[in-house]
């Protein structure tokens, strides 16, 4: 890469390329961003994000666009997101979090919205969860887990349940887990225990 960075992302693209955004380096918290086009093994600048972060995340959406989410910067734990357009090199706003978020997830639904959980902020290890809708650009909040958590995994299952993994949390290292259950399957539900 042309620059040394930890805790970026890197969100394979349409095209093939890979998106690096982010993370931080030797002059901190950074905001630029790189693409590797693995038919070169090359990896070369493209425009850098509006917002210095780490710990983030960056989803690849239906429509092609990369959607990064939070993290922290020099102002501390962030609520802003951006729209990295493919077809044009450039990052674009879009609607915030309700609630600033590192080390969270997001998890791209079958739907084509995005669900935001945990993660670390202001108040600690969060439980909260967010949806975004990207025909909207806007954020809402959904249930929450039974246990605040970061570093956890969350992998989009068959049946459109979304499993949440470990992490840590206040009582330390996690071995639990949960499911993200969603509006529209079984009842009201949204967070359940995974058995």
């Amino acid at each position: 890469m042309a620059t040394a960075r930890i805790y970026q992302t890197a969100t394979p693209l349409n095209s093939g390329k890979v998106l690096v955004t982010g993370g931080t380096g030797s002059s901190g918290y950074l905001a630029s961003a790189e693409l590797y086009d693995p038919s070169t093994g090359i990896f070369s600048p493209t425009a850098s994000m509006a917002t210095r972060r780490d710990g983030h995340t960056a989803t690849l959406l239906d429509g092609g666009k990369v959607l990064v989410i939070g993290g922290v910067g020099s102002s501390g734990y962030l609520a802003s997101a951006e729209l990295y357009d493919p077809s044009t090199g450039i990052f674009g706003p879009t609607g915030s979090m309700t609630t600033g978020r590192y080390l969270h997830t997001a998890t791209r639904l079958n739907g084509g919205k995005v669900l935001v959980i945990g993660g670390l902020g202001s108040d600690g290890y969060l439980a909260s969860a967010e949806l975004y809708d990207p025909s909207t650009g806007t954020f809402s909040v959904t249930g929450s887990m039974a246990t605040g958590r970061n570093g956890q995994q969350a992998t989009l299952l068959d049946d459109a349940k979304v499993l949440i993994t470990g992490g840590i949390g206040p009582s330390g290292y996690l071995a639990s887990a949960e499911l993200y259950i969603g509006a529209g399957l079984e009842d009201s539900k949204v967070f359940g225990v995974s058995r």
